[in-house]
């Protein structure tokens, strides 16, 4: 069973988010590469979680002609 991903962790940069094992940056044991997978709040900032797939779900508003 997945893990539940954190939306807002405190320190992301501390943290590989490559895999379910979210190891300390000094040990990477998934062996997925040498550098670590950075948080999406740190690509996409702090509102990551609003937009993306979901807001493709949202009705398109009508444009007034």
């Amino acid at each position: 069973m997945a893990k539940k991903f954190p939306i807002h962790p405190a320190n992301p940069e501390r943290i590989c988010w490559g895999c379910d094992k979210y190891c300390p940056v000094g040990s990477l044991a998934c062996g997925n590469g040498s550098d670590r997978t950075q948080h999406p709040a740190e690509l996409f900032g702090d509102d990551w979680a609003d937009w993306g797939i979901d807001a493709a779900a949202e009705p398109a508003q009508a444009k007034d002609s």
